[in-house]
């Protein structure tokens, strides 16, 4: 698929500095140039294949477990809606459906886009399931799959690593606070940041928060796969910059509508940028859904919720990340060659 060049250049001239010294056009030009040479862009081919092994089976039972551990009183219905693409539930899903039925509608089976990194990326983070560390905002548990694009097999044994900016969108693990103004105190935190490894259906499961907003960006959690010589280290931390993957999550707009109502997000003075007006969003949705699946754990969405994904990845691709902050076991150093992280 080829983009519209006058498209880009509108939505640069209102986008290209998310962050104090990055250009989100690169890194949507990078999302562009894969789409463009990528053989496959989704996971359709895999549907009957999937079932046919009882993956899709055994993902439905996890999640159900996942969502029965933590419903505070009982899933409510999900009725999401987005930008480009209709996410509205047909389903007519109350606290007595049965969950078996909520986990089989599985719409974002396809493949996230490879992209870069941003400018938060920190290594020597640790191996772990709950990344909260007492953070305050809406609980959030993720569960993803994730399959060969190619041969549509769970990639198993490899780690997965999510991050993400807090309610307040602070990302830990960097020398920047609010309004990206210098916090060098920062880089010893390391909230919303780990490492779980895939088991034998590809997946992973993460206990984290809803991520709250900065300027220039929607709200997104980050993913990446790492490859299996990646090692973990004697102090159960990573610090693998060799991916085979590297994509962003994304939330329904009424549903983010709803969480920068809830506190702290509400007091988060920052420039809201809507699922509409981001253009890496956007350019995902061309070829791509790379909006969770969710539903609601309790009739309050302070409760939390469950969000899930599957996506492919090209198992043979593989690049260095750009490391913006390492975190040793005496604390966390910035990455001198990225000044606009200082």
């Amino acid at each position: 698929m080829h983009f519209p060049n006058a498209l880009l250049s509108v939505l640069a001239a209102t986008q290209a500095l998310a962050h104090p010294g990055h250009d989100v056009r690169e890194e949507a030009l990078a999302r562009r140039a894969y789409l463009e040479s990528a053989q496959r862009t989704d996971l359709d081919h895999c549907a009957g294949q999937l079932r046919a092994r009882g993956h899709e089976k055994r993902s439905v039972l996890r999640r159900q477990a996942l969502a029965a551990e933590n419903a505070r009183r009982g899933i409510v219905q999900r009725a999401p809606s987005d930008i480009n693409k209709t996410h509205l539930s047909t389903e007519d899903w109350d606290q007595s459906t049965p969950l078996h039925d909520v986990f089989s509608v599985n719409r974002s089976c396809v493949l996230s886009p490879e992209v870069t990194e941003g400018p938060y990326y920190v290594a020597g983070e640790f191996v772990r399931k709950d990344v909260t560390e007492k953070q305050a905002g809406v609980p959030l548990w993720i569960d993803i799959d994730v399959l060969d694009v190619s041969t549509c097999e769970p990639v198993t044994d490899v780690w997965v690593e999510i991050w993400s900016c807090n309610a307040t969108g602070v990302y830990s693990g960097v020398g920047t606070g609010a309004a990206y103004k210098p916090a060098p105190e920062n880089l010893n935190n390391t909230f919303l940041r780990g490492f779980q490894k895939t088991d034998a259906d590809g997946a992973v499961q993460f206990q984290s928060l809803f991520p709250g907003h900065y300027e220039g960006r929607t709200h997104h959690v980050h993913v990446a796969v790492h490859p299996t010589t990646t090692q973990e280290r004697a102090n159960k931390t990573i610090a693998d910059a060799n991916v085979t993957h590297l994509g962003q999550m994304y939330f329904d707009q009424d549903l983010l509508d709803r969480v920068e109502t809830i506190e702290p997000y509400a007091s988060n003075t920052a420039g809201w940028t809507r699922n509409a007006q981001d253009w890496l969003l956007y350019m995902g949705l061309l070829q791509s859904d790379p909006l969770m699946q969710y539903v609601q754990l309790g009739e309050n969405l302070e409760d939390g919720v469950l969000a899930w994904l599957s996506f492919g990845i090209n198992t043979t691709y593989s690049k260095q990340a750009y490391v913006a902050a390492t975190y040793y076991e005496d604390g966390g150093k910035a990455n001198t060659n990225r000044p606009f992280l200082e």
